[in-house]
């Protein structure tokens, strides 16, 4: 379907009816996180149990699935894309059904582990699926497909508040049934059959998914629990597990459970590199921004939620254009100048930190912000895809989030910790200032480096010499592999 993209120039409306089935599983798993998340406290109080236990419901939730997030590419390769995702669908809406069922926080918590075991996949496979239909047109196709995306955390908490105020918490699941459902009949209409592109079938690597799936759960449990001694000792060990896989991947090359290879290729390193830079700025921007509202500005919760809306409108804003932009500007031209005005709507913060609170400067920053962070991905995932041959896709999309994966963790434990030892030297209000303006300066520092490495970007599809690119027939690589 790719190669016939290049010819006409335009995806044909086949590929539309395979985004918008992917597009609905990310909303629902967004939405789904959402209800969750803004609810803990009143299950919490539903369920007699402590807010350190309840949490549990979302911490259980993405450990589960970063468990199983390793599986990805060798689960594509033995039973085909359209079948896991089916699996992985039907899973995640019988197990919100179950989770409705619960009659204890425990038996919920239990639940929400086996529902990210089964939604952990739906991201990549999302991914996956729109890289194969869209071709030279991902950025295109994805920018118009995170608008409804968004949608997803914006409708959680109202959604989330009429449920708790007229009716039973039970009703926080339910409500994924009927969408479920309706994405499942969808995704049997249509999606392709993809027997032909699973490849060849790899033993499964056991000792390889022993060191990194624990790694990896180990690592978010360690990067959520710095301050303890219990994740201290977590994230130690955890490194010491991906360091093994690593060596070991290197080892066994096309064997091992995740092709390290990708990352020797020039193109996909880079798109690597700035996944995990931009995912983990996002992220540590997400919790240093409301952390200075709140406690340096003296901002209540409520208008703090508020006031951290320019964001979201800049990145509303940017997102359908940026299959545009991509094609006027390039992928590193469109990358690198997300990443200059995402340095761009940081920097202000450090003189905010010195001064009132303008609410006008604030709303500036955040909007200019949210259009830098959301014009940095699209484009690095594009010369990704566009860097790997079509069998290697599956392959490329589970690494490509793993690394996602890691580096919000990574970059927000870095700027917490940093922040919480500031915070200890000085108590007073000059020095919780100081803490954070120092704080927003090293945020700006890994903004550079964001430059740096989106300015490592291939300028256009053309200009990627890794491999093959995504577009060529899968006949060519079946003849290659022989």
């Amino acid at each position: 379907m790719p190669e016939e993209n290049d010819n006409s120039g335009k995806l044909p409306p086949d590929a539309w009816k395979v985004v918008s089935v992917a597009v609905l599983g990310s909303f629902l798993a967004q939405m789904d996180a959402t209800l969750v998340n803004v609810s803990l406290s009143p299950l919490a109080a539903e369920l007699h149990t402590r807010f350190a236990v309840i949490q549990w419901v979302t911490s259980g939730y993405l450990l589960a699935l970063a468990l199983m997030l390793p599986l990805n590419g060798w689960l594509v390769e033995r039973i085909g894309a359209k079948r896991l995702y089916l699996v992985c669908f039907t899973g995640f809406t019988l197990t919100s059904g179950l989770c409705a069922l619960s009659w204890s926080a425990n038996t919920l918590i239990a639940f929400r582990v086996l529902q990210g075991a089964s939604g952990g996949l739906m991201a990549p496979m999302a991914q996956l699926m729109m890289a194969r239909v869209a071709g030279k047109h991902m950025a295109r196709v994805m920018g118009y497909a995170a608008v409804p995306i968004l949608l997803g955390p914006i409708l959680g908490p109202v959604v989330a508040g009429a449920i708790l105020q007229y009716a039973s918490w039970r009703w926080l699941f339910l409500v994924n049934l009927p969408i479920g459902a309706l994405a499942v009949v969808l995704a049997l209409a249509f999606l392709p059959r993809d027997d032909r592109e699973t490849g060849p079938r790899r033993e499964f690597d056991l000792v390889g998914f022993l060191l990194l799936s624990p790694g990896l759960v180990l690592f978010l449990y360690g990067a959520d629990h710095v301050s303890e001694r219990a994740g201290v000792t977590a994230f130690a060990f955890a490194l010491l597990l991906l360091v093994r896989f690593w060596r070991k991947s290197v080892r066994d090359g096309e064997r091992a459970l995740i092709d390290v290879q990708l990352l020797r290729g020039k193109v996909f390193s880079a798109s690597a590199l700035t996944q995990f830079a931009a995912n983990g700025l996002s992220f540590a921007g997400q919790m240093l921004i409301p952390a200075f509202l709140m406690r340096a500005a003296g901002q209540p919760p409520s208008r703090t939620g508020w006031l951290m809306a320019p964001m979201g409108l800049g990145m509303m804003c940017t997102y359908p254009a940026l299959g545009m932009l991509t094609k006027r500007l390039g992928i590193r031209g469109t990358s690198a100048s997300g990443a200059v005005l995402a340095l761009a709507g940081t920097l202000p913060f450090i003189l905010l930190t010195s001064r009132p609170l303008s609410v006008t400067m604030l709303a500036a920053s955040l909007f200019v912000r949210g259009i830098g962070v959301s014009a940095v991905g699209i484009p690095s995932i594009t010369a990704a895809y566009q860097s790997v041959r079509r069998l290697e896709l599956p392959m490329a999309t589970t690494s490509l989030n793993i690394v996602q994966r890691l580096g919000g963790p990574t970059l927000t434990t870095v700027c917490a910790t940093f922040l919480g030892w500031r915070l200890t030297a000085d108590h007073s209000s000059a020095g919780v200032a100081s803490a954070f303006r120092m704080s927003f300066a090293l945020l700006s520092g890994f903004h550079a480096l964001l430059v740096m490495a989106a300015a490592r970007l291939p300028q256009n599809i053309e200009s990627m010499q890794d491999a093959p690119t995504a577009e060529q027939p899968v006949e060519s690589d079946e003849a290659s592999d022989q």
